[in-house]
């Protein structure tokens, strides 16, 4: 009988050890957010969850992936973890990839550098490498990239999406490609077919438009301008490229901006630039595939970011006056 309750013993010392090893550290102790860096070891990620005394060991969690035949798997990511939970719940939590996740809207009618300067201000991608992939769109297998196209500007859409920090910068420009994938449908496509265009000018005619319009009623009116000026080979004479093409914000061009030599400056070169200047939204787009009826060529911008269409040369010199005579009160 004591050699039963010897055996009982030695059995249920380790078995209690291991309970006692992945237990938690502090059932009372509050949670704390902890930044899992991009490609790190296992190893290093015990390390660290040591020093933030939340697991017992570093070799315990080392052993413990290992056991799961996950070594290698935990997932980059903030995570909200606590000395409360035992070493399994912290294993699951970092395995499944629970990563807290950062709400963050991207406007519409940003830029690829607007979109990258935002995310390294909120520290989710670096701008240097997210703008160096955006100028390489091979990478990206998307059938209604262009093929030959410069960069991804036009189609990084503007939406809210929600990102762990550390997940790779190719990562979130997929989820916007993918995005703009599910919002331009089949029959959007097709509907550009019918107009005679591809669906990479109507992006670039929309992208016009997002930067032109301060008034959603206005984008149809800007998208029929467009048009009307292409049918009669007229130059687009677009300030939103001008500007695109100088790379900077200016609140009012002068003559030497628009002498700018870049195929981007509709001022110097007649017909579409080579690709969007922007990232339009959804609005933006659906004008660009469905314009108003009216045979305006001209507009120019009021004070208040509206704008007066013109039929004739004649018409938008008269507006221009105006505008300029109140401006001047």
């Amino acid at each position: 009988m004591r050699r039963i309750l010897y055996l009982l013993l030695a059995l249920m010392v380790p078995v209690w050890g291991v309970v006692v090893a992945t237990s938690p550290v502090d059932p009372h102790g509050q949670p704390k957010t902890i930044a899992i860096p991009q490609n790190a070891s296992t190893s290093q990620i015990g390390a660290l969850l040591e020093r933030e005394g939340l697991v017992r060991h570093r070799l315990l969690f080392t052993t413990a992936v290992g056991v799961l035949n996950r070594s290698g798997s935990v997932k980059a990511g903030e995570y909200r973890l606590s000395p409360a939970m035992s070493l399994w719940e912290i294993i699951t939590r970092l395995l499944k990839g629970e990563a807290l996740l950062h709400a963050v809207t991207i406007p519409e009618g940003f830029t690829a550098s607007q979109i990258a300067s935002l995310l390294e201000e909120r520290g989710l991608a670096r701008k240097e490498r997210f703008l160096a992939l955006v100028a390489e769109p091979s990478r990206f297998s998307f059938s209604f990239l262009p093929s030959g196209a410069r960069n991804l500007e036009g189609y990084l859409f503007p939406d809210t999406y929600l990102l762990p920090r550390g997940v790779p910068e190719e990562t979130i420009i997929r989820r916007m490609l993918q995005r703009f994938d599910e919002v331009v449908t089949q029959e959007m496509r097709e509907r550009a077919q019918a107009l005679g265009f591809s669906l990479h000018q109507i992006v670039t005619i929309a992208s016009m438009i997002e930067r032109e319009a301060k008034r959603p009623e206005e984008r149809p009116l800007i998208a029929r301008v467009i048009y009307n000026r292409l049918a009669r080979g007229m130059r687009l004479e677009i300030d939103a490229t001008v500007l695109y093409a100088l790379g900077r914000h200016k609140e009012r061009l002068d003559l030497q901006d628009l002498d700018v030599e870049s195929p981007y400056n509709t001022y110097r070169h007649p017909g579409l630039p080579p690709g969007p200047i922007a990232n339009p939204g959804l609005a933006s787009i659906q004008a660009a595939l469905y314009p108003a009826n009216v045979d305006y060529l001209y507009y120019v911008a009021k004070p208040d970011g509206s704008h007066v269409f013109s039929r004739t040369f004649q018409e938008h010199l008269e507006a221009q006056r105006r505008i300029q005579g109140s401006r001047s009160r």
